[in-house]
């Protein structure tokens, strides 16, 4: 089999995928056109039919149903989709209610928004495979842009560590990784080294930092904040 045909095969494999998001609003909407743009079946579902009939020409099937009546979900026969998105807004008490349902129906994986600590705890107790906090990320990554413009992306990994996307500093550059010292000196990993198009996974000591390379690096947030704060610019 050629590349070009394993290309084709992956991409049947994926496009078999079926999703559904459940809450049209800024975060939900946004999801569902991802996923459709990289032609995956997406069922959008909101309670507001408005919402609904905007989304209609962007996924496959997009309905007007209230998630937390469980023989509307059953009907639009929810348990049968690989992942279920729950982006319900504001309404704290119908997400935890729509969770339950939906884990009640045996979805098999099911990931949930969350809109703070408290509910995203509840989440998890009650069964979300995965919880996210999106406005608190987008945060984090605001916050850390704002002290080190150098800082590209910031990503949770769990309570304590975090990957970081940065982009190298004036004092990074023309230096390999031997001579940074970053492991010793702030106790963080560089993963990997992205040059322009190209990739360096797993760079070695020697490997040397060129202009408008970017490094991802991973380690606890109190261990990346210090680095940051010693490459301001």
């Amino acid at each position: 089999m050629c590349h070009a045909e394993v290309q084709r095969e992956v991409k049947t494999l994926m496009a078999k995928k079926q999703y559904a998001v459940i809450g049209m609003g800024r975060f939900g909407s946004s999801v569902a056109n991802a996923l459709s743009g990289m032609g995956f079946d997406v069922l959008a579902i909101d309670a507001d039919e408005q919402r609904t009939q905007e989304m209609s020409n962007v996924v496959t099937h997009a309905v007007s149903a209230d998630s937390t009546d469980e023989e509307a979900l059953r009907a639009l026969g929810i348990r049968n989709f690989d992942v279920v998105v729950v982006a319900i807004g504001e309404d704290i008490q119908a997400s935890i209610l729509t969770t339950l349902i939906l884990k009640d129906m045996g979805v098999p994986v099911l990931i949930v928004k969350a809109q703070n600590e408290l509910h995203g705890k509840v989440l998890q107790k009650i069964g979300a495979d995965k919880v996210i906090y999106p406005e608190r990320d987008m945060g984090l990554r605001v916050a850390h842009h704002l002290t080190s413009p150098n800082i590209l992306d910031y990503i949770e990994l769990s309570e304590d560590y975090s990957i970081l996307e940065m982009r190298a500093s004036e004092q990074m550059i023309g230096k390999n990784l031997m001579e940074l010292n970053i492991r010793a000196r702030f106790g963080c990993n560089v993963m990997a080294i992205r040059s322009g198009n190209s990739m360096n996974i797993s760079p070695y000591a020697e490997d040397r930092i060129e202009a408008g390379d970017v490094l991802i690096i991973v380690g606890h947030k109190d261990h990346l904040t210090k680095m940051e704060l010693a490459y301001p610019k």
